[in-house]
């Protein structure tokens, strides 16, 4: 007996509850962590056992053995800059006003947070900002004590300069993070204090390291791009500002304004990554509203240091020479037997995300094959769709503080088809290489030739030095990003 069109549409009526109860579910204040979805923001912590688009264990290939590792990492969690502590403070005094102003026309306040009545910023009064916290000290101290427990043989030798070169840039918060890495990685093996600590240098008076780490900083025709793109950016951002104010204002009857929205979630970003706060300014935005947010910044975050602009990452080519010859010289140290302790066994470096992001776009990272293709074209991308749309490209997972990439090189001399190979670890994680048959472990021809060799052609000098006509941006759009 077939059952009857309008039992049929019972069962799919409650299908159809229980689907948006199971969605409701994944987005209830237990489920959703907003200390996970603060786009570059995300303290490392909060997603560094999250994963990424792999779900691949870290192992030692039988027959093969790690013989050098290279290093680029962000500095640790750091306090607002002096710029965001006034953008704060006018936020504090925008918000007296709306209040104020409310009291005056006997407007209710019952919807208002009680936080919000009398809010200051917990930075005013500070003189300077953007300096390395000690959660950004416990972050990268903890992480160097992890690499050496990874790689055993690889920091077994007394500590050079020469042997194990630790370089930043000279912004203290990336020398900061550099330390206190050196100082995890190093505990136990030296004289200094109760955790026998060893002294070691960090290396950033140098004008060519500076340049390979900062290369943002130094790329005037990039700095011209960026200048280029921003109103573009903003466009962008501007209709979600909209259609999140307009629900801010109806929830809290309040007059908010865009610029309050903006400043709002900048001040849960750092509330929930600095102060574990999540109930003040985190509280005032719902799950499907941080997620919005968080995708305007990683827009941001794609289309001015990513996959947005083929300039982005070209100009980090002299550090990927870097990596590559760092390796080079390697594999000419184990082929020669050299004695250890007479050559080089980590190269470590310590920068900003504007380094991160793009060293991780000329490895072709969280890219599907066909954009990888696309790239090595240097073709536009599509923009990350926008939300509830799945999407591989999440600052918070791309570049959180302390985020890092570990390249580690292996010697695996009883393979008939290459002694040498290249592992990519993305925070700690392998992840796959689109350039190496979405494998992660790649051997090291395979590596030049497909990743690196394409970059080769591109002279930092050419690129940044010469004004070069920077064309309208155009950015393709899929159809969870047209919505605008």
């Amino acid at each position: 007996m077939k059952p009857s069109t309008a039992a049929i549409s019972f069962v799919l009526f409650w299908f159809s509850i229980l689907l948006h109860s199971i969605a409701d579910q994944a987005f209830d204040d237990q489920a959703f962590d907003v200390r996970q979805h603060l786009s570059t923001v995300t303290r490392y912590g909060a997603v560094k056992d999250v994963g990424n688009s792999s779900s691949l264990q870290f192992i030692i290939h039988e027959g093969c053995t790690p013989i050098h590792l290279n290093l680029v990492a962000r500095h640790g969690t750091r306090s607002p800059t002096k710029k965001r502590m006034r953008e704060l403070n006018l936020l504090a005094s925008h918000l007296e006003e709306l209040i104020r102003d409310a009291k005056e026309k006997k407007l209710s306040l019952q919807k208002v947070p009680t936080w919000l009545q009398g809010w200051k910023s917990p930075w005013r009064g500070k003189l300077k900002g953007g300096e390395l916290i000690s959660k950004g000290e416990d972050e990268l101290y903890d992480l160097g004590i992890r690499i050496r427990k990874r790689f055993p043989d690889l920091f077994k030798e007394e500590y050079h300069p020469d042997v194990y070169p630790i370089k930043a840039t000279q912004v203290p918060r990336a020398s900061a993070s550099a330390v206190a890495f050196g100082v995890g990685l190093f505990s136990e093996k030296g004289s200094l204090g109760p955790g026998h600590h060893r002294a070691f240098a960090v290396s950033s008076e140098s004008r060519a390291s500076d340049i390979m780490l900062r290369f943002h900083d130094c790329c005037e025709n990039y700095k011209a791009f960026r200048k280029s793109q921003e109103p573009a950016v903003d466009n962008l951002k501007e209709p979600i500002l909209d259609e999140i104010t307009a629900a801010l204002v109806s929830r809290y009857e309040l007059n908010f304004t865009r610029q309050d929205t903006s400043s709002l979630w900048f001040l849960c970003k750092q509330e929930a990554s600095l102060l574990d706060i999540t109930d003040q300014a985190c509280g005032l935005f719902n799950p499907s509203e941080v997620a919005l947010l968080e995708w305007t910044d990683d827009l941001e975050m794609f289309i001015l240091k990513g996959y947005g602009k083929s300039i982005n990452y070209r100009m980090g080519v002299p550090l990927l020479k870097d990596v590559v010859q760092s390796m080079e010289q390697a594999i000419k140290a184990q082929e020669e037997q050299l004695a250890p302790g007479s050559y080089e066994k980590a190269r470590l470096r310590f920068a900003h995300a504007e380094t991160l992001v793009p060293f991780t776009c000329l490895l072709g990272l969280f890219l599907e094959q066909s954009e990888f293709e696309k790239i090595q074209r240097e073709q536009p991308l599509e923009l990350p769709p926008r939300p509830p749309h799945s999407r591989n490209w999440w600052g918070s997972m791309v570049a959180p503080f302390a985020g890092n990439n570990l390249l580690v090189l292996h010697s695996c001399p009883a393979n008939p088809s290459s002694k040498y190979f290249i592992q990519v670890l993305h925070n700690e994680r392998p992840i796959t290489m689109p350039g190496c048959n979405n494998s992660d472990f790649c051997p090291f021809e395979e590596f030049k030739d497909m990743i690196v060799g394409p970059r080769l052609k591109h002279d930092y000098n050419t690129i940044c030095a010469k004004k070069l006509e920077q064309p309208e941006q155009k950015f393709e759009t899929t159809k969870g990003s047209s919505s605008f």
